[in-house]
């Protein structure tokens, strides 16, 4: 390696550029660099100083004028410089011969470009009749795991498949496999399982995409215990940053289809939170501690955009700070053709006052964020307080980005596909938390939801399609029965009632007399949201008797419920894939 160079920091000339490429005559190297602007789609104004004179000086950036250097100088040994090369294949061999001059040529670079040269590179050769692929080191990069699956994945004649042998356990983090085959980089846990039942219906042309049932568990266990996500934040983040130029908004991860904003939030609490901890120049000073507490809450609460109005009451406090409820009516209804309640209002009002949490201790956090408050019957005044925070250049930017990213969710994810009436859409994820919000129950209170929920007229009920079996082969875990609740079919649904409550008791009379009734499923214990299915009618519900954990018989209530909208069949055959232990040993 020879000795490495100092550092330039002034831009190259003409003449300096040619003697870089080792050339004698400025026309040799004009005319290959002319050509390597061609190949290479490189805009030449870029390197005018003026580019409205015409034959005006040339100027050559030093952080790219070493690579350009090395381009040009090995221009002959280029395979597409070959006359014929439009019509000939460029072989393997001519493509590796051109990179090692080009890597011999990095070698005299500095530290930091030849990093990135060498990493780039390895992207570059590829054989596309390679059948087989061999792992034979680890690597926790998603994006390095996809190019070394892609060098099988490439189309040749006559080449039907490609076989992956994995001798180094890259499979423990197969969850990358879908992400690979369906190019999304959100790394959201629910895009991943939908693509792995419904893969086919996802991907363009005549491609089909199969996963047998082992192969379909093995990836949902390593979805359920993804590892190292906040390297791949990091790593997803270094990427938007040099694609856009500019440090990324959380919207520009939703926007670009990078990493999904809530997996940020869930790993950091705040977006805020995570550059400080990724820009290590920047000022963690410029937020005080007030300004946190409000973007911790906003980030946790109303990100998700569930639902719309906390969202557009914000919005509007951008630049008022008095706003009148007809101004939040006018804006859901425009915007996003959602009509709020009076209720719902009073709701959102109490949620940015900081009192949507579950435990006192976080209502003793929250409680002084001085959002907002009402002002009159049919006006609310945002607090001086929060005024001062609003001048804040960088606070202002973060509740831009919170707002634009709910708002975004909300339209995207949450407008079409209503069910009958109620704030739920069919086959969305919703948490105990969610349906906290969207039934206006002016607090958190999934800490006491369990099975089932009564709120008012409608009623609640929660399954965990696979539950953990219990210890010592006993048919009860907790209390609740293991493996007891089932669809029969995409209408009809079993449901055993928690133990000791049969028809008669105030449990069960909750659920009977309830004007609405709603089913929410979730696969396993490792998912955070349960499926909304839609509502229900109970079509029976019959008094029996099961045995608890101590060997006692006591009363349940064995209730059949028939959907008002037969289950989505690629969701349904999901929820119901389950692998025996014997095969999970295979």
């Amino acid at each position: 390696m020879p000795k490495q160079k100092k550092r330039r920091l002034a831009d190259y000339s003409t003449s300096e550029m040619v003697k870089l490429c080792g050339m004698k005559a400025s026309s040799t190297f004009e005319n290959k660099r002319d050509k390597v602007f061609e190949r290479y789609e490189i805009d030449p104004t870029l390197f005018k100083m003026d580019s409205s004179i015409e034959g005006g000086e040339n100027f050559y950036p030093v952080v790219c004028a070493e690579l350009l250097a090395i381009l040009i100088k090995n221009w002959d040994k280029n395979p597409s410089s070959r006359k014929n090369a439009n019509r000939d294949n460029v072989t393997v061999t001519q493509i590796c011969d051109f990179y090692r001059a080009l890597l011999k040529d990095v070698d005299d670079l500095p530290k930091e470009l030849r990093g990135l040269i060498y990493k780039s590179c390895q992207s570059h050769f590829t054989v596309v009749e390679v059948n087989q692929v061999i792992m034979l080191r680890p690597t926790q990069s998603p994006i390095v795991f996809i190019q070394q699956l892609g060098r099988g994945l490439r189309k040749a004649e006559d080449k039907e498949y490609v076989v992956i042998l994995d001798f180094i356990g890259n499979y423990n983090n197969n969850f990358m496999i879908p992400v690979a085959l369906s190019g999304d980089r959100t790394y959201n846990a629910d895009t991943i399982r939908k693509y792995v039942i419904s893969g086919n219906n996802t991907i363009p042309g005549a491609s089909t995409v199969h996963f047998d049932e082992i192969a379909k568990e093995k990836i949902f266990n390593s979805i359920d215990k993804i590892r190292g996500m906040k390297s791949i934040i990091r790593e997803s983040y270094i990427s938007l940053k040099n694609r856009i130029g500019r440090i990324p908004l959380l919207y520009d991860f939703y926007e670009q289809g990078e990493i999904d904003p809530l997996v940020i939030i869930k790993e950091y609490k705040t977006y805020w939170q995570f550059l400080e901890a990724v820009e290590t120049g920047k000022d963690s000073c410029k937020l005080n501690d007030q300004e946190k507490l409000i973007l911790e809450y906003l980030s946790k609460t109303i990100l998700s955009g569930v639902r719309p109005s906390e969202l557009c009451i914000l919005k509007e406090f951008l630049d008022k700070d008095t706003i009148s409820t007809s101004d939040v009516r006018r804006e859901l209804e425009y915007e996003y053709d959602y009509f709020i309640t009076d209720q719902e209002v009073e709701e959102s009002v109490k949620v940015l006052q900081g009192h949507f949490v579950s435990k006192d201790d976080e209502y003793q956090k929250y409680k002084f964020m001085n959002i907002l408050h009402p002002d009159g019957e049919r006006t609310m005044r945002s607090v001086e307080a929060y005024q001062r925070c609003l001048q804040n250049e960088e606070f202002n930017a973060q509740i831009r980005d919170i707002i634009k990213v709910g708002l975004a969710r909300y339209k995207d994810k949450y407008t079409k596909g209503k069910s009958e009436d109620t704030p739920f859409v069919l086959y969305e994820k919703y948490s105990r938390r969610d349906v906290s919000l969207l039934m206006n129950c002016g607090k958190d209170l999934s800490s006491t939801m369990y099975g089932m929920s009564r709120i008012g007229d409608d009623v609640f009920i929660f399954i965990t399609y696979h539950k953990e079996e219990a210890e010592g082969g006993k048919n009860y875990a907790d209390g609740k029965p293991d493996y007891a609740d089932a669809f029969e079919d995409n209408l009809i649904f079993k449901w055993d009632s928690q133990i000791g409550k049969d028809n008669s008791s105030p449990y069960m009379q909750k659920v009977l007399t309830a004007p609405r009734k709603h089913l929410l499923v979730k696969k396993s214990d490792a998912e955070t949201g349960f499926y909304y299915m839609g509502q229900f009618d109970i079509v029976e519900s019959a008094d029996s008797q099961k045995e608890d954990n101590n060997g006692k018989m006591k009363p349940i209530a064995k209730v059949t419920m028939k959907m008002h909208h037969p289950v989505r069949e690629d969701l349904l055959r999901y929820l119901q894939s389950n692998i025996s232990k014997e095969n999970e040993a295979v």
